[in-house]
């Protein structure tokens, strides 16, 4: 990459930093039950080392981090203002197993070792062609023999209608001086365009789909999504082949629900299975072009590691695995142990018919214990205990749901438990790191979110806020409740009554104990407090 090159894309960063927070896909606990549900095994996040190529400001590395202090990252980006912000973090958090590095990827060679997970997020589109080849590099070269990488990246043929609206931003922003100019007359541009294409044009029908993202996406989005230099999309297949070039197979997508030809329909599934000849390669890219897509999460493997890969799922491995799921009723009921039909809310917007007393008792489980997880054996036995049915009939039953469920994509997964709460303690516990959260204090601002056990990022209201500092083991509920009082007092904190603010003191405390009951139950959903 030349040097002109690299100042401008580096400066679009450090004038414009990327927002740097946890994205739930590239958790290494997710990679590493994805490769484990598709034949391979792959090192416990507890003691990996991880490698985040395009870290920002370590929004997403410091997260796992600070879950698994026994294991090690490193992030690099081109960035330093990013990388400087993210330092501070790692330092404010009090980590040792961090460290962020100004870095070109380029320049990463063997040196560095091998990393057990590679991640490289939001990266490879939006950089030129050699550095797109030192990605698949050091996946290759840095990835330990039984380690994974992920990579996202824009493709085609959902990218080609896109490709139009960024060429026409550019044509009117890319020229003009600061981050704002640029997408000030981008949008005018597009505002133009919306307002005078024919109705029956391609450029029409292009606008109506792309505009709603323009106007909801934030600046710092827009600028490095459609006013950056380097945006290079491609078909799947393409990016497979640079991959197998380099030494990489295909493993899966980080949304396996994608790669399954049965959440298609039927007139899909057949016609494609004909079709592909058992390439999974091929049917994804048929896949692709039925629906438009345009964005990628793929995960690689070293090649020598292809012949081991399973699509087909085996029962031994998804027994192997940790299940987390919600299942609420539509109808806002609660769901009862016999053959009716209930139509449940699940994950991911999804809905879920549950017709046997088997599957309501498994699903009811989950949604209890939510958002821990649930091993299969401990599954079997609560439905056992429910329903009173047999533990082999049971267990069929069992299995059967949770492979729908999998392929739905309706439950999560893990290798091992997730640490979180699976109910209220009396001395409740969150992780450091999400204690000591910058910008907890209300008068940090008026919104913060932090990272979960799930590695999502969560929003907290002014009580969650409040109470997360001294969820330590060593606050009891009414400790609490007594600290929440004395914030109202202080006129740092206010409670509001009936639509009023609550100013009987002497009624302080009593509501004050309602308030840390109902913002530790929220807490515990949210998946901030640990077992």
């Amino acid at each position: 990459m030349s040097d002109s090159l690299t100042s401008t894309l580096t400066s679009y960063y450090d004038e414009v930093p990327y927002e740097s927070h946890p994205f739930p896909q590239t958790a290494i606990e997710h990679l590493e039950a994805l490769a484990f549900l598709f034949g391979l095994d792959a090192p416990p996040p507890a003691t990996a080392r991880v490698l985040e190529l395009g870290c920002a400001a370590g929004g997403n590395l410091i997260p796992f981090a600070a879950r698994h202090p026994e294991a090690t990252a490193l992030g690099l980006d081109l960035s330093k203002v990013q990388v400087e912000q993210g330092v501070g973090a790692v330092s404010r958090a009090g980590l040792s197993n961090i460290e962020l590095r100004a870095f070109n990827l380029a320049d990463v060679d063997a040196s560095f070792g091998q990393f057990d997970y590679i991640v490289c997020h939001g990266v490879y589109s939006w950089v030129p062609g050699p550095v797109q080849d030192a990605i698949l590099r050091i996946c290759s070269e840095n990835l330990a023999p039984n380690g994974v990488a992920y990579v996202s990246y824009n493709v085609y043929p959902g990218w080609k209608a896109r490709e139009i609206v960024r060429d026409a931003m550019i044509l009117r922003g890319g020229l003009r001086d600061t981050p704002e100019e640029k997408l000030s007359y981008a949008r005018g541009m597009l505002e133009f365009l919306e307002q005078s294409a024919r109705p029956d044009s391609v450029l029409k029908k292009t606008l109506e789909e792309t505009m709603p993202i323009v106007r909801g996406s934030s600046g710092y989005y827009l600028l490095h999504e459609f006013l950056e230099p380097c945006n290079a999309p491609c078909y799947f297949k393409e990016f497979v082949a640079r991959a197998d070039a380099n030494g990489l197979s295909y493993l899966a997508d980080a949304e396996p629900s994608t790669m399954f030809v049965q959440n298609y329909g039927e007139k899909v599934r057949e016609p494609l299975l004909r079709e592909c000849g058992g390439s999974q390669i091929l049917m994804e890219q048929y896949l692709d072009f039925l629906v438009n897509r345009t964005f990628r999460q793929t995960l690689l493997v070293k090649r020598g590691r292809a012949a081991d890969i399973r699509y087909r799922l085996d029962p031994a491995r998804v027994q192997g695995l940790e299940f987390a799921g919600v299942f609420t009723p539509e109808d806002g009921t609660t769901l009862t142990l016999d053959a009716s039909e209930q139509c449940c809310n699940a994950l991911r917007t999804l809905k879920v018919t549950l017709r046997l007393p088997v599957h309501k008792a498994a699903a009811q489980m989950l949604d209890a214990h939510y958002p821990a997880s649930v091993s299969v054996q401990a599954l079997v036995g609560s439905v056992v205990a429910a329903t009173g049915e047999p533990p082999a009939s049971v267990e069929r039953v069992v299995m059967s749901m949770l492979e729908e469920l999998l392929i739905l994509g309706a439950v999560r997964i893990r290798r091992a438990p997730v640490r979180a709460a699976t109910q209220v303690s009396a001395l409740p516990l969150a992780l450091p790191f999400v204690r000591s959260a910058p910008g907890l204090a209300l008068s940090a601002g008026s919104s913060v979110s932090v990272c979960n056990q799930w590695h999502e990022s969560v929003s907290l209201s002014a009580l969650e806020r409040c109470l997360l500092p001294l969820l330590d083991g060593t606050h009891s509920h009414d400790m609490l409740a007594d600290y929440l009082a004395a914030e109202v007092r202080a006129d740092r904190l206010r409670f509001v009554q009936n639509d009023k603010p609550l100013t009987d003191h002497s009624a302080l405390k009593e509501f004050a104990l309602k308030q840390v009951e109902l913002g530790l139950r929220d807490l515990r959903r949210k998946a901030l407090l640990v077992a």
